[in-house]
């Protein structure tokens, strides 16, 4: 097993949501709110669908936290982030800055970022991590190298739908930095990020295009559509960007963040664009992926040159802080390429229920 085995999934599967007839969670439809998969996400619900908030409304405790790691709390995370991004189906909008719902966030918050931070640990010098990214490994071994060389069609369905968690409100989470940061740098990020939103051209949005992705290989790309499904790692590369996006004292961890997306992601697109072609993966199959080999090449040296560079110029005390970001993606990155994996390999779906064969 990977580092998730330790604290895997198995309080989830035993919180009696609905099933269908072969005994596996049903998914949940967009704009349906997840079932809890412990106390901490019970909590939340609970607290949130009681109605608007309301002076003498107390939060219930919730009994010992979970894991940082376990499904329970990153679910109980990923659902107050929501809040502040998307926003929740029938929760009332005030909930975002409740005093009371913001303190229990942050006790989520606190333990997550210390497991990380000792994950990541020791935090190469700042020169060393970006040179790393930029070093593709001629034995690589990550989800994006079992696709091409061995994946079968389920698990790319299966890759799409944890991916798009993120992928369908990509750079969402990285906006937060914009007003944060300043000058030279500012301007950079800004070109990049106008690039995700598809430069001007809707239907060229990188959001739109994963959900045609989508669509191309039989998946409902309804957001927040497969919620249900997906585990705590996948929850957790979502939740940490946001993480570092919402915290003003983060925001250089942040710019390391995306430094990793951007700088690992032409070649990884590449091989994911002729994995998922090999697997009948037409025009709309492709796209998404095709279209980072050539734009994420470009943002690779604005993201280094353009926003690291000018940001070091400016507040050159904040490297550690970069380096820590990139060190953070890998740790997050890993448990979740790790849960792939283990789950492929050992022949059982990665998600919390297999999906359906065929178009949904």
């Amino acid at each position: 097993m990977g580092r998730t085995g330790r604290h895997g999934e198995e309080e989830e599967r035993m919180d009696g949501r609905e099933r269908n007839d072969h005994g596996r969670p049903v998914a949940t439809a967009e704009g349906g709110l997840p079932s809890p998969r412990g106390p901490l996400s019970a909590a939340v619900l609970g607290l949130v669908t009681a109605g608007p908030p309301g002076a003498g409304r107390l939060l219930a405790p919730p009994g010992p936290f979970t894991h940082p790691w376990s499904g329970d709390h990153q679910l109980a995370l990923y659902l107050c982030y929501e809040l502040h991004d998307r926003g929740l189906p029938g929760v009332a909008p005030d909930w975002e800055w409740d005093p009371e719902l913001l303190a229990l966030r942050r006790g989520l918050e606190r333990p997550f970022l210390a497991e990380v931070r000792a994950e990541a640990e020791p935090v190469r010098p700042l020169g060393e991590a970006l040179e790393r990214l930029l070093t593709e490994p001629p034995d690589g071994t990550g989800p994006s190298h079992f696709l091409l060389a061995e994946g079968e069609l389920q698990h790319a369905r299966e890759y799409l739908v944890h991916r798009s968690l993120y992928h369908l409100k990509e750079a969402d989470p990285q906006l937060w930095m914009l007003p944060r940061i300043h000058g030279s740098a500012q301007a950079a990020l800004m070109a990049i990020l106008y690039d995700e939103y598809g430069a001007g051209r809707p239907e060229r949005a990188h959001a739109r295009l994963y959900a045609r992705m989508m669509t191309a290989f039989g998946l409902d790309p309804g957001y927040r559509h497969y919620l249900d499904l997906l585990p705590a790692p996948t929850l957790a590369v979502v939740n940490l960007m946001t993480l570092l996006g919402l915290h003003r004292a983060l925001r250089a961890a942040a710019v390391g963040h995306f430094a990793t997306v951007e700088i690992t992601s032409s070649p990884g697109s590449a091989r994911l664009a002729a994995a998922l072609e090999r697997l009948g993966g037409g025009p709309d199959g492709t796209l998404f992926y095709r279209e980072h080999i050539e734009a994420d090449a470009v943002h690779e040296q604005l993201v280094r040159r353009g926003v690291i560079e000018e940001l070091l110029a400016a507040e050159p005390e904040s490297a550690k802080d970069v380096a820590f970001g990139i060190a953070a993606a890998e740790v997050v990155d890993g448990r979740f390429a790790d849960h792939l994996l283990d789950s492929w390999r050992a022949g059982r779906t990665s998600l919390r229920s297999a999906l359906p064969v065929g178009p949904l």
